[in-house]
């Protein structure tokens, strides 16, 4: 079941908000709450439209995050906690559980994107798994954020004050909520680790288009 305790302060389903005076940044599938410098970066198909990769970046740390659809009795972190583990193992990378603000999160070395000239080396990843009414919220730290607490305080708010907008459409547990392009343009390249996808086998990577 949905532990409602570790999100009481965010992140925050639509139902629980009120948009009068909001001034989130509409992304769709998410709402986000973007302070003075932060920048806010996007990569999206070309053909759709749809962001296929979402980061938020704060000085050396950054912060990707990617909402699904769940099932309505929730749980759906402990399952991807296995997932990732058995992902980040198989393509050489390290990985521990430790307890954070939102319950268990995943402390991560995972390999770099061989396209950002890195070779093998790995790269520091936290993985932060958040349970919501019939959505699954996860967010991967890099950078500085990924091991240091601090460092990655502007970027957790950003978590804690974000809304996901589920729908009422039925979709298969699972599935990615659709992120859309907010109004103004904020599309820029970056270059991520190799970031395990927590509902198919094996790792994914992410390619910069």
């Amino acid at each position: 079941m949905t532990d409602t305790n570790l999100r009481n302060n965010g992140p925050f389903d639509e139902s629980e908000v009120s948009f009068g005076d909001d001034n989130r940044v509409d992304l769709g599938g998410l709402l986000l709450s973007v302070p003075a410098g932060v920048e806010l970066q996007v990569q999206a198909d070309q053909a759709s439209g749809r962001i296929t990769a979402l980061t938020l970046r704060h000085g050396e740390s950054g912060m990707q995050l990617q909402p699904y659809a769940a099932r309505k009795s929730g749980g759906m972190w402990e399952e991807v906690i296995a997932s990732i583990t058995t992902s980040v193992n198989s393509s050489g990378g390290l990985i521990e559980q430790v307890k954070g603000p939102w319950g268990v999160e995943l402390n991560a070395q995972i390999k770099a994107n061989e396209s950002a000239g890195t070779g093998s080396a790995l790269q520091p990843a936290r993985f932060v798994g958040i349970d919501g009414p019939r959505w699954f919220l996860r967010a991967v730290f890099l950078g500085k954020a990924a091991r240091d607490r601090e460092a990655a305080q502007v970027l957790s708010e950003c978590l804690r004050t974000a809304v996901v907008v589920r729908g009422d459409s039925a979709m298969a547990p699972g599935a990615p909520l659709a992120l859309r392009i907010p109004k103004e343009s904020m599309s820029a390249e970056v270059s991520e680790p190799k970031l395990p996808n927590p509902f198919e086998r094996g790792p994914e990577i992410t390619e910069t288009r």
